[in-house]
């Protein structure tokens, strides 16, 4: 349900309808670039140090916990459908996302051993300021990785990912949708299908 791409590049990290996500002001270019620089650092060094996978995990999620506003991107994602889920239902999305997000990107730490990034420009949007990366992995093609930052309650957070041109919170959100309608607009549906995923 989380997409393999969004979960592989947020765990890199260095990783319709009315708006329901809205951070405040974004942060300069300057601020953007350095938050996004220190954030890259220390994943980098999580990544590549010499910890266990489980250690690894743990320091990872951390970061992601501060860095990324998880909350937000699983609120958009939900899109128009967050509304009309009950209060019980919205508690129970909100820790199912934080939960198949952390488990897809535990499941793919070993791939990013040896990983690197450079950072490029930072240009300012409508919706706060995009950073390049270019992400190089051994073996691997590089890959061009831009990141949306906020400002979300007086704090730089990642709010979406895009990666070669796509925006991976676009891509999930379309991807919900889609499942939802065709369970007949069942949000329930949705939620026992990611339960599988963290229970599997």
């Amino acid at each position: 349900m989380i997409s393999r791409l969004f979960a592989l590049v947020v765990a890199l990290g260095l990783l319709a309808g009315p708006v329901l996500y809205k951070p405040a002001a974004a942060q300069s270019p300057t601020e953007a670039s350095a938050f996004m620089q220190q954030t890259g650092d220390m994943l980098v060094q999580i990544v590549n140090g010499s910890g266990s996978d489980a250690q690894k995990a743990t320091e990872l999620r951390n970061v992601i916990d501060r860095q990324v506003d998880v909350d937000g991107i699983a609120k958009f994602v939900l899109g128009r459908f967050w509304r009309v889920a009950t209060a019980r239902q919205q508690e129970e999305y909100l820790n199912l996302f934080r939960r198949v997000l952390v488990i897809s990107v535990d499941s793919k730490l070993g791939e990013y051993k040896g990983v690197s990034f450079t950072m490029g420009r930072t240009t300012p949007t409508e919706g706060g300021q995009l950073v390049n990366t270019v992400i190089k992995r051994p073996s691997q093609a590089p890959a061009n990785v831009e990141w949306l930052i906020q400002d979300v309650k007086g704090s730089p957070k990642i709010t979406d990912v895009v990666a070669e041109g796509t925006s991976l919170r676009l891509t999930q959100r379309a991807d919900y949708a889609s499942f939802i309608v065709h369970n007949n607009d069942n949000i329930q549906a949705l939620l026992d299908a990611m339960k599988k995923q963290v229970s599997g």
